[in-house]
């Protein structure tokens, strides 16, 4: 069983210090909060007062001398433990022997003040506070002393050298308790840490084994019928070249055939993200625009701030309402000519703004939240939103003077 801290143990004392920590992880300075640094204070402030109102009175000579050199140590341990508040062992070693220092010569002045609760406090911090070696370094010299000046007194010196000992060893048992308590505490906030992420754990393989099932039902299901759907109508196409059908359905038979083959390609990009592999993000945008530049459609990129790489989520959130937008203003806006986006990288997350207009060179101009929010009510928007929410994000969406307009912001 082990009485002191092991010497093989952090420099940062536990017990008492390590109860500090965890109640001062939410103040800013990292000091510990006031409450768990009261007892040690007051202490020591009664035994300044004491001192100070007893006989010898602080002076600069003679007894006195002796009382103002313990009340002035005791009164810069008091500004220490307050302002500096030593963590580190050798710093707790220093402090603790010179509080039973101080408290020692104020009892050789004053034997009936209450300089000896200096002493006591002493010894349980010791036990507390530090490793075996330090905590006998400074046990066992306060103790000796205080014993030598006991049994150098005149009178009831057996009596008060017993009671002044029994004081000791009952210190000394309250501080190993203290540190038993604390040590136990510890090993159960260890415990919770280790069941958190356990947990955790769990909870990512159950999400990762759920994502592999959709990646496999998608893979077997989805891809395989768009990949039968384009090969079928690319021999659709191929037929109808054979028999001289109307140009107007080959074409529209082609259109068709490109859009299974993209639908192919985003099925297996979707199965990649939900195997874990690359996820496309804001760096594929340029492939989008080129598709709508092969439609007829002027197209603009603008990036602001720094770029950086985002998290996987944000990421495939910009990309998707990205090409949802645009795959929108393919579909239904017949007039648009002209397709703005703009990329903000903010210190706090991205924003994503897509604009359509009909060419004519003027700005779209910017809806109000409360009219984007309240449009927009298609599957395609509901999705970017829910996307965005899922995150953290937001989504607006609505119509312009000329065009529509979708606004993207995630965190990252």
């Amino acid at each position: 069983m082990q009485i002191f801290r092991p010497d093989d143990q952090p420099d940062r004392p536990q017990g008492i210090m390590f109860l500090r920590e965890r109640l001062g992880k939410d103040c800013e300075s990292g000091k510990a909060p006031m409450r768990m640094r009261v007892w040690p204070v007051v202490s020591m402030v009664l035994i300044l007062i004491s001192g100070l109102i007893g006989t010898p009175t602080p002076a600069l000579w003679g007894e006195g001398l002796v009382t103002l050199l313990g009340g002035g140590t005791l009164a810069i341990l008091i500004a220490i433990e307050l302002i500096y508040d030593p963590q580190d062992d050798r710093a707790e070693f220093v402090f603790i022997l010179l509080l039973g220092l101080a408290s020692i010569a104020l009892m050789t002045v004053q034997p009936s003040g209450t300089a000896v609760l200096g002493t006591y406090a002493a010894v349980a911090s010791a036990v507390i506070r530090l490793p075996k070696r330090m905590a006998l370094g400074v046990i066992i010299p306060i103790i000796a002393i205080v014993d030598v000046g006991i049994l150098a007194a005149a009178s009831e010196r057996l009596l008060v050298f017993a009671w002044t000992n029994i004081a000791y060893v009952f210190m000394f048992v309250i501080g190993h308790l203290l540190r038993l308590s604390e040590d136990h505490q510890i090993q159960a906030q260890a415990l919770l840490e280790e069941e958190e992420r356990t947990r955790l754990a769990r909870n990512e393989a159950a999400a990762l084994d759920e994502r592999s099932r959709i990646a496999r039902e998608l893979h077997d299901v989805l891809a395989h019928s768009l990949s039968a759907l384009s090969v079928e109508l690319e021999g659709a196409r191929l037929l109808a070249l054979d028999r001289d059908v109307d140009s107007d359905v080959i074409a529209a038979i082609g259109r068709a055939h490109r859009h299974a083959a993209s639908g192919l390609d985003e099925a297996r990009a979707a199965i990649q993200a939900l195997r874990g592999d690359s996820v496309p993000g804001p760096d594929k945008l340029d492939g989008l625009l080129e598709e709508m530049r092969a439609h007829g459609i002027e197209c603009t990129l603008e990036i602001s701030g720094e770029p950086r790489r985002l998290p996987s989520e944000a990421a495939l959130a910009v990309y998707r309402t990205a090409q949802e937008a645009l795959t929108n203003v393919r579909k239904h806006a017949e007039e648009a000519e002209r397709v703005s986006i703009r990329l903000d990288y903010d210190p706090d997350g991205v924003q994503l703004i897509i604009a359509d207009s009909h060419g004519d060179g003027d700005e779209p101009r910017v809806p109000q939240p409360a009219a984007l929010a309240s449009t927009g009510s298609g599957y395609g928007v509901s999705g970017m939103r829910e996307r965005a929410e899922l995150i953290g994000g937001r989504l607006l969406a609505g119509p312009t003077e000329d065009g529509f307009r979708v606004e993207l912001w995630v965190p990252a």
